[in-house]
């Protein structure tokens, strides 16, 4: 088992010192090395968790790849450009998400009916299967909330073909337990690998490639041979990419901050002056399951770094307020704040951003406007991701 330990800090600091580490090897290094399965993973960022929940910018991390390697951080770079491709794609696509979440509850009744459907899932998740190498990277998962990007694509592959296990499921087990855990990445990889993103193009985990990618490590056996078609909704067509709201100045102002977007600096450099802030937190929203203490304790300590690093520049502090009801919370702390505005950074669809949309129809009952301010990298990137990634890609990076 690769015992990869969690991020003992989750600051801003503790992630730029992970970025300085990397940056050497995020050129030739990180193109030729970085699928490999090796202990520690020297050759990948493990950044993520940070970009996740914004304690480093997309941005600030493709201008030091840049800086340090030019076009030989192309690779690189295009790994974090994903991340804006996935959010953009399901921005203009929010019912694949409510689909995805219906799944989930459909897969989970499935499982009190079927006796055997719930054997091999309560493995899988174990890590018992007896299948080399997926049950350690089930366990190195839950014990860190971490796992090597090509060992997610053949986790998912293996949990869909070998096990025949449904891919929401899958896709819910990994995001109540990564510290990265992302609505849209996370969501659309599984679909992906389940083919249902790219119709006719799916993801089937090979034994002598983890072989080969683990020096041998392991050799897992019984592995499907072929990847039958998955039953799901097709891709809908793309709706109009949302845009982001402008607060007035002049006006008593609320700053609502939450677990989407932990450097709010942006903000206030923009000459956001709020007389009051709350914080939203909604880890225990993610699934109906139980969420990983990991991702509870890593978004505790983040707010905490937040909340110390912009100081006075968040005024009134309330909370973190989390919990069933939260809503109702932030209700009574938007009364007594006499704001008639509340800003917050624009949560991609997802967990939290479900929350703010019932927050705004009960603000709207009060008079009190809320305004979902959007990063400017987001703004320029999500409106391409209107089909596959290659054309994204060719807009975004001369955008960045």
């Amino acid at each position: 088992m690769e015992m990869i330990p969690p991020p003992r800090d989750a600051t801003r600091s503790h992630a730029l010192a992970q970025l300085a580490r990397f940056i050497p090897v995020a050129g030739d290094d990180y193109t030729k090395n970085r699928n490999l399965h090796r202990p520690g993973h020297p050759h990948v960022s493990q950044l993520s968790p940070y970009l996740r929940h914004r304690l480093l910018t997309e941005a600030e991390v493709i201008k030091a790849a840049r800086a340090a390697h030019g076009d030989r951080a192309d690779s690189f770079v295009a790994e974090v450009l994903w991340r804006a491709y996935w959010k953009g794609w399901l921005e203009m696509r929010p019912q694949v998400w409510r689909e995805t979440q219906a799944g989930v509850y459909a897969g989970l009744a499935r499982l009190d009916r079927d006796r055997d459907l719930t054997h091999t899932y309560e493995a899988a998740c174990a890590g018992k299967t007896g299948i080399e190498g997926f049950d350690g990277w089930a366990r190195d998962l839950t014990g860190t909330g971490y796992l090597h990007n090509h060992q997610r694509m053949c986790f998912a592959s293996i949990w869909i073909y070998t096990l025949k296990l449904p891919w929401e499921l899958g896709a819910d087990f990994f995001l109540r337990h990564l510290l990265d855990g992302d609505p849209a990445s996370n969501t659309l990889s599984w679909r992906w690998v389940a083919g249902l993103h790219t119709p006719g193009k799916s993801y089937l985990a090979r034994a002598e490639v983890i072989t080969t990618l683990t020096d041998g490590r392991f050799w897992p056996k019984g592995l499907a041979q072929t990847a039958f078609a998955v039953a799901g909704p097709s891709n809908p067509p793309a709706g109009p990419c949302p845009q982001g709201g402008a607060w007035d100045r002049h006006l008593p102002t609320a700053l609502l901050l939450h677990e989407e977007d932990l450097s709010p600096d942006w903000l206030l450099e923009a000459g956001l002056r709020p007389h009051s802030t709350a914080i939203l937190l909604a880890p225990d929203a993610r699934s109906p399951r139980p969420v990983s203490p990991l991702i509870k304790r890593f978004l505790r300590v983040a707010v905490e770094d937040c909340t110390r690093r912009l100081g006075s520049g968040l005024a009134g502090l309330h909370g973190p307020v989390q919990g069933p009801g939260a809503v109702d919370a932030l209700v009574a702390w938007a009364r007594q704040t006499a704001a008639v505005q509340i800003v917050t950074p624009f949560a991609p669809v997802g967990p939290v951003a479900g929350l703010i949309g019932l927050l705004d129809a009960r603000l709207a009952a009060e008079n009190i406007r809320l305004i979902r301010a959007m990063r400017p990298y987001d703004a320029a990137l999500w409106p391409h991701a209107t089909h596959g990634f290659f054309r994204f890609h060719q807009s975004a990076r001369a955008l960045v």
